[in-house]
């Protein structure tokens, strides 16, 4: 009886233990200044980044540079691209925000950004104009970009 009682307490804990584990994982994940990549839907984008339904010219919702990834599951490029953009979210983080849009589930907001090749970046400065570029990028076109355009050195 101890036997049981004992196994099944170890098992609530560590269902307990998993369960505060994966809550704080899920926290960190939406928080823009977390050294991670944060994935966006349309509605969330137009919260965060640029609200295209209300504003016809463009107007960043955000106060921190940030990089946008319109990518897909297929593509393999986007899938080159994507450990690139976890390391220049850990080593740029608190000075840009990395976001991901999954084309294929927002459709409509990659028609409203023009989106017509993947993997496509936008590059968005916390004051003016965004640029955006097409394909897959090495590292160090990614930094440069980030270092000229974002963060402006």
């Amino acid at each position: 009886m101890k036997r049981k009682l004992l196994l099944s307490l170890l098992i609530s804990s560590l269902f307990f233990v998993n369960c505060i584990s994966e809550k704080g994982n899920k926290s960190e994940a939406n928080n823009p200044g977390a050294a991670n990549v944060v994935h966006l839907t349309a509605a969330e984008f137009k919260k965060m980044v640029f609200n295209y339904e209300v504003n016809k010219d463009w107007k960043y919702e955000g106060t921190q540079p940030a990089i946008i990834d319109f990518y897909a599951d297929w593509c393999a490029p986007c899938r080159q691209l994507a450990p690139l953009l976890e390391e220049v979210a850990k080593e740029y983080n608190g000075k840009i925000i990395v976001y991901k849009v999954d084309t294929e589930k927002e459709r409509e907001l990659a028609q409203n950004m023009n989106i017509t090749g993947l993997p496509t970046l936008l590059f968005i400065p916390a004051q003016g104009k965004p640029q955006m570029s097409m394909g897959l990028i090495p590292k160090e076109t990614l930094v440069k970009a980030i270092n000229e355009v974002l963060l402006l050195k």
